[in-house]
């Protein structure tokens, strides 16, 4: 009888295996740095006080001034502080307390204030053959708002060369009006300035006596120009890149398909441009100070440059001492809501004011949400247009109350200086120059949380973004 093999009646031996050797390996702790752990928004803040430290170092030495003396420190830290802010509120004349090596000290400030901290070192970084890392991309797309992070340095390269060619070309144009006043070298250099500190929206000037362009209030190719270069700084180059993107459609009056922000930028300046030029022509007209001994034209012109001045450049045609208290606080609304989120201006921006507009429609009208150009805003957008809106009306406020501490002014000026260090405008009714140290003080903190509080506060609140693992239930409360 024959038996069949069964499966595990054979048995494979196998050599046993050799041992094997470890290998330990050094553990290296690689610690990080600091900075590398730091927030974008303390990178922003500490950035921009690293300019301003440089520009008072710079400031303070005999160089800078005219006579060749020390400025005083405080005296160099506002300068400093209004120019990297792009605000232009002063308390020395710039066109005759520097020397032009003060000058172009201060001319730079406002070019790297008005650009930004991580945009200018992006810049610095391509200059010198260097690659900006993973971290300095992320918080550069963050301050830009690039689409993403492949494209951030493109984008930085094409602001740059757009600012530098707006620049140019409106130092071409103003350089022409100036020669025939003050002779081709020094005509060169006010174009350069004047053209470099309205695109920035800096308003600092070099005509003397704190006039600003009081003696070209009747010249149409210095206002418009200024005025376009104002415009065109607070837009920001997101709108001017979507509306080239829209050029053919535009040329051939197609249906365009400008991003929300886009719409809601050009609606909202357009609305405030004509919405400030008929007010302060209704309030000014007669105004003998101002506009009342002008022509017509004259009139309306400059009704509309300073409704364009208004919104953060801090030029200025007329004495803004005497106008009347409803032409203040036309302007003081103006410049409280400011220009366009990641352009030069400074204000809550006109993004937060039109969300908050639209708020009060959908909410008059009985809407569930916020709509706008048939999309519907998200509810964390709202939210921080509130926080934002909220916390600007506290540090003004706070600044009101604190310079009314320290300086005995009536209350409309202090509010008008406020609004305009916070709006980062830099008009002012005569008193900055009158300010104590207390005062003065106060006001450069104001200039430097206007131009990065409703930034730094984004940043911040979309830092602690996250999704919530349940919902606690709702509840109704009474309103009105």
């Amino acid at each position: 009888m024959k038996t069949g093999r069964r499966p595990g009646d054979r048995r494979v031996r196998f050599s046993p295996r050799p041992p094997t050797a470890r290998v330990t390996l050094p553990k290296f702790r690689v610690r990080s740095s600091r900075l590398s752990r730091l927030s974008p928004a303390a990178v922003f803040v500490l950035g921009f006080a690293a300019f301003i430290a440089v520009g008072t170092l710079l400031l303070t030495l005999p160089i800078s001034r005219a006579t060749g003396k020390w400025t005083s420190p405080l005296d160099a830290l506002f300068t400093a502080t209004s120019a990297v802010c792009v605000t232009g509120l002063t308390v020395q004349d710039t066109g005759t307390y520097w020397s032009l090596f003060g000058q172009v000290v201060i001319l730079v400030l406002i070019q790297l204030g008005g650009l930004g901290f991580m945009t200018s070192s992006t810049l610095l970084l391509l200059l010198i053959g260097r690659r900006a890392g993973l971290r300095h991309r992320m918080i550069q797309r963050e301050a830009i708002g690039g689409p993403g992070l492949g494209s951030t340095l493109d984008l930085t390269r094409q602001i740059a060369l757009f600012t530098l060619g707006v620049e140019a070309l409106g130092a071409v144009i103003l350089t022409m009006r100036f020669w025939s006043d003050v002779g081709p070298a020094r005509a060169a250099w006010w174009g350069l300035f004047h053209a470099v500190s309205a695109f920035n929206n800096a308003g600092f000037d070099l005509f003397g006596g704190f006039r600003s362009l009081i003696p070209y209030n009747r010249e149409p190719v210095v206002l418009l120009t200024v005025s376009v270069l104002i415009i065109l700084g607070g837009i920001s180059f997101a709108v001017v890149a979507d509306l080239y993107e829209n050029r053919r459609a535009i040329w051939k009056r197609r249906s365009l398909r400008l991003a929300l922000d886009t719409r809601l930028v050009l609606l909202t300046t357009a609305g405030l441009l004509v919405f400030g030029t008929l007010a302060l022509s209704f309030t000014e007209w007669t105004n003998p100070a101002t506009f009342g001994q002008m022509s017509f034209g004259d009139r309306v012109l400059n009704a509309f440059f300073h409704s364009v001045s208004a919104r953060s450049s801090g030029f200025t045609a007329v004495n803004l001492g005497s106008m009347r208290e409803d032409s203040l606080l036309i302007l003081v609304a103006l410049m409280f809501i400011g220009g366009s989120a990641t352009s030069t201006a400074g204000g809550i921006k006109v993004q937060t004011f039109s969300l908050l507009f639209f708020a009060i429609v959908s909410s008059i009208r009985g809407s569930h949400g916020v709509e706008s150009f048939q999309r519907r805003i998200p509810t964390a957008d709202l939210l921080r247009a509130i926080s934002i809106a909220l916390l600007a009306i506290f540090l003004v406020f706070v600044a009101t109350v604190g310079l009314s501490q320290t300086d005995p002014f009536n209350v409309l000026p202090t509010l008008f200086e406020s609004v305009s260090a916070l709006g980062t405008v830099g008009w002012t009714t005569g008193i900055t120059t009158e300010l104590s140290m207390g005062g003065r003080l106060i006001v450069i903190v104001a200039m430097f949380v206007g131009r990065l509080g409703p930034l730094t506060l984004f940043l911040a609140l979309a830092a602690r973004e996250r999704q919530p693992r349940y919902q606690w239930p709702e509840e109704r409360v009474k309103l009105g």
